[in-house]
């Protein structure tokens, strides 16, 4: 369960520093607006813009989709598993 735990975990920080990044820089319009992070990305210019929106959004699904997988589906599954083979831990 710890292993499990710490693959969620590190998921989880992974994409939320990644998308913290990606979206301070084309997410924030001005640094004296109280809605910052939220609002939606800036117009992308280059292909490398285009890129980088794209590289923030994958990076904030990899989080929420990597912790659940591993806190959630994971041991779920595992628990069915065992409950259909009739094992005990």
């Amino acid at each position: 369960m710890a292993d499990e735990f710490m693959k969620g975990l590190a998921l989880l920080t992974v994409g939320a520093m990644g998308w913290f990044t990606f979206a301070g820089w084309y997410r924030v319009p001005a640094y004296d607006q109280v809605a910052q992070l939220t609002v939606p990305a800036t117009e992308a210019n280059t292909v490398y813009d285009t890129i980088a929106i794209l590289a923030g959004d994958v990076f904030a699904f990899l989080g929420i989709f990597g912790a659940l997988a591993f806190w959630v589906l994971i041991p779920v599954a595992r628990e069915l598993l065992d409950s259909r083979d009739g094992r005990t831990n």
